[in-house]
């Protein structure tokens, strides 16, 4: 089911509202630097995620065995790990973000007030 030219509209007014309030989060959402199969095919991000598996394991034999200082070190391998995956998602998704989008300024009510009005627009006609 298709949307209506009215719907289409408020659809249209809302993408541009958040472009004015939010343009790193509409250059996000819009445009991709990088490929997303590109980004978890990175080294560094199955490093990560090795070192992160290879520590959970040893956390749990250390855990199992009762070997304390085994199950230690699995824990500083398996938060490494975590950290740079996190690290490397989270650069990727900088990267992407990085290209600045400035818009216009112009002097404008609220976006929340904007939303109100046109429902209750919609309420009355």
């Amino acid at each position: 089911m298709g949307l209506t030219e009215r719907e289409k509209r408020l659809l249209a007014e809302m993408e541009a509202a958040l472009a004015s309030d939010d343009p790193r989060l509409q250059s996000a959402l819009t445009s991709d630097a990088t490929p997303r199969s590109a980004r978890l095919k990175s080294p560094s991000l199955l490093k990560g995620l090795a070192l992160f598996i290879l520590g959970l394991s040893a956390l749990f034999y250390g855990v199992i065995a009762a070997m304390y200082l085994v199950g230690i070190a699995g824990f500083i391998l398996a938060l490494v790990g975590l950290i740079l995956t996190i690290d490397r998602i989270g650069s990727a998704a900088s990267f992407a973000g990085s290209a600045k989008v400035r818009a216009p300024k112009s002097p404008r009510t609220n976006f929340n007030q904007r939303m109100q009005d046109r429902w209750d627009q919609r309420n009355f006609e």
